[in-house]
């Protein structure tokens, strides 16, 4: 085991991407070394097991010697990356170029208005606005997100609800990255906005007089856990309505697509618990649904004098009950539709004369249709691999329901179908630019086989005529955590990579929800190494049914996901040439001992805590940070943010500075972080951009692909 203990006094980017230490004797030396943290001792015993964490002081955020690491790790990537800066610039204007710079979402009805969204060449962000229906020259902006922007390297958009009658807009933002929202009100007659300012808004709800309104604020580890009422105008405190004092709930407000209910909901990774309000008597008594039960978890819809709940009371895969609203409890539910092992009821969506499901079988989605009475039906699909999902729906009485699809190969696509005719009218679909044709590539879907015989889906996409001899290089991309299945739609970014003979894939592993609600329980607590050796089984399969080899092979994975990429890298260094690792959560152990810290304790029931003996060994058993070994790994470059609330920045700083002291290869390993951003990187459409080519041009050149 190496240890190196090179204090790094200042790092100065050179043309020719050399570098200058500083040293005693005032003579600066070129090299082209990466930083080397300095080693700050520091041990913790827990169930009788003691840990070194020599980087634990990079958790100090804005201290001197921590800012000054950070900055080192910034120049040195960007030194060693400064021969590509051709390369991301060429990746930079292809993927704009496919991009209608000036365009709009397709208008949705709500109300008196059609409501939409565009953008304009040249502007970071997005332009919200309103119109008559079928009146262009009505338009009303709403909120320029690009003038709210100036001045600012980051902004973010929460909450975004007009008031019922149309006349009031509420909007949160947060300027940092940190998910810190502070709420607005804004008269949208006048376009005054109103003195209201209320900091750590989650969540909100609009009464029925559009004077009252509800919201959710966060504790200091920015979990949800209050429910306050305010009505426009009122000055002094907000009256308490309800506070979630168990730390592994959130809370949350929402209004019926009636608009007859406000309803108030706490949840936890495995429970929920729901109340609910007359919108038109915000001042009144809530009432509950159902009462929150152990691994019981719901959620509802209004419908008449009735309540829709989508439930897993009887069965993994959750089914469908009615409810008088008089009487909610679970004593009075009727079934509607029952629980099936082989499907998974991801969503329930009810209007006045017809309800829709989402539905996922074989790891594929599906929309299913409802008229109250009648026969149900699925909407069809013709492609292997893709994603649907319900759109814009906001009106409650309609005769249509609006949904989007898109695949690996078709852009993004707004339809609206009737459900009585069984039409469907496509609104919009996202324009590519520059000589797109989906005919020109073929996605698949595969299954590999893991350790323990399971069938792990995979999904595939490549330009016609790559090879399937071993050459091709490829991309694979892996999540697995949450219970949420991966997203099988379509790039324009990915074209790209197509476009170069680079082969595009995603396991569907145990931990995400591919497979319903039992795929997810087969990848978390006790079972999460199934997420990592699926991953591998499914890297070993596209490598023996040669659409790669290991020497051609990349792989990516961010937050959890990162996680599998630690994980995959320490157990299997020699499966893969290069690692792409966003927004990594790889001081496992460490973070999930941290009650202090965001999510923490609410994810004791997806990691487990680490507090209990077992849970502490099995995590150690796999914490990407803990299990760095004195051996070679794959060629590396990790990304993070410094304002990330989901996973600290010192977390993926640890990681590689403990790397950088461990691995015996030299093999490049990259560290970059944003310091203007937070979880999801750059707000601006056109920064994103940017990174997305950086991470190209990394990837490509160390897999040897030139242009």
């Amino acid at each position: 085991m190496r240890r190196l203990f090179i204090l790094l006094l200042v790092i100065l980017v050179l043309p020719g991407c050399a570098r200058t230490f500083k040293t005693s004797s005032e003579h600066a030396t070129p090299i082209m070394t990466p930083p080397v943290a300095p080693i700050h001792l520091h041990s913790v015993t827990l169930n009788d097991d003691t840990r070194v964490d020599d980087y634990y002081w990079l958790r100090e955020k804005g201290a001197d010697e921590v800012t000054t690491y950070l900055e080192a790790e910034n120049a040195y990537t960007a030194a060693f990356m400064e021969p590509t800066e051709a390369l991301q610039k060429t990746f930079y204007e292809e993927m704009l170029g496919r991009i209608q710079e000036t365009d709009q979402s397709a208008p949705y009805r709500k109300g008196d208005f059609e409501y939409y969204h565009r953008t304009e060449e040249g502007k970071q962000y997005r332009i919200y606005s309103r119109r008559d229906p079928g009146k262009a020259e009505t338009e009303e902006v709403l909120l320029d997100m690009n003038e709210l922007a100036e001045n600012r390297p980051f902004l973010g958009l929460g909450v975004y609800e007009v008031s019922p009658d149309g006349g009031y807009l509420a909007f949160s933002l947060d300027e940092t990255g940190f998910r810190d929202y502070t709420l607005q009100i804004k008269e949208l007659e006048s376009g005054e906005v109103l003195p209201e300012r209320i900091e750590k808004v989650k969540s909100f709800a609009w009464a029925s007089d559009s004077q009252t309104f509800f919201y959710t604020v966060d504790d200091d580890t920015k979990r949800s856990y209050r429910v306050l009422r305010h009505r426009l105008g009122d000055g002094g405190d907000d009256p308490l309505l309800y506070q979630e004092d168990d730390e592994r709930f959130r809370v949350a407000v929402w209004r019926s697509r009636s608009g007859k209910y406000v309803f108030r909901g706490s949840f936890s990774h495995t429970t929920s618990e729901i109340g609910f309000l007359g919108a038109d008597d915000p001042t009144g008594a809530w009432r509950l649904v159902a009462e929150r039960k152990q691994d019981h978890e719901y959620d509802v819809a209004h419908h008449d004098d009735e309540f829709l709940i989508r439930t897993n009371d009887n069965g993994r895969n959750f089914r469908i009950v009615r409810t008088p609203v008089a009487t909610p409890g679970p004593s009075s539910w009727e079934e509607v539709v029952a629980h099936r092992d082989d499907v998974m009821v991801e969503g329930l969506d009810v209007f006045e004369d017809f309800y829709v499901l989402s539905e996922r079988e074989q790891g594929l989605p599906y929309i299913r249709a409802d008229h109250f009475g009648g026969e149900s039906h699925r909407v069809a699909m013709d492609e292997p691999v893709y994603s649907i999902y319900p759109g814009a729906n906001a009106e409650f009485s309609t005769d249509e329901f609006r949904f989007r699809y898109e695949s690996l190969t078709t852009p993004d696509s707004v339809f609206d179908y009737d459900v009585a005719t069984r039409e469907r009218t496509l609104v919009k679909q996202v324009e590519v630019l520059g000589g797109y044709d989906p005919a020109n590539y073929q996605s698949e879907r595969l299954w590999a086989t893991a350790k323990d015989g399971t069938k792990v889906p995979i999904s595939v996409v490549y330009r016609n005529g790559t090879p399937r001899d071993g050459s091709a290089p490829m991309l694979l991309a892996g999540y697995g955590s949450y219970g949420y299945p991966y997203p099988t739609g379509f790039s324009h970014t990915r074209v790209s990579l197509l476009d170069r003979g680079v082969t595009y894939a995603i396991a569907h592993i145990r931990g995400g929800g591919e497979l319903g609600k039992p795929w997810h329980d087969q990848g978390r607590m006790k079972h999460k190494e199934n997420t990592f050796t699926d991953f591998i089984a499914v890297a070993e399969h596209l490598i023996a049914n040669r659409y790669t080899s290991s020497e051609r092979l990349a792989i990516m994975g961010g937050s959890a996901g990162g996680l599998l990429m630690g994980a995959v890298t320490n157990m299997r260094p020699d499966l893969f040439a290069v690692v792409v690792s966003l927004v990594p959560f790889v001081d496992v152990l460490n973070t999930m001992l941290d009650d202090t810290l965001p999510l923490t304790v609410g994810e004791h029931e997806e990691w487990g805590d680490p507090n209990e003996r077992e849970a502490y060994f099995r995590m150690k058993g796999y914490c990407p940070y803990t299990n760095i070994g004195a051996h070679d790994y794959p060629t590396m470059l990790v990304r993070t943010s410094l304002n990330d609330s989901q996973v600290m920045y010192w977390e993926p700083a640890k990681y590689v500075a403990k790397l950088r002291a461990h691995k015996t290869d030299e093999n490049p390993l990259l560290f970059r972080i944003n310091m203007e951003a937070g979880h999801g990187g750059a707000s601006g459409r056109y920064d994103y951009l940017k990174e997305t080519a950086f991470d190209y041009a990394f990837v490509l050149t160390q897999l040897g692909v030139a242009d």
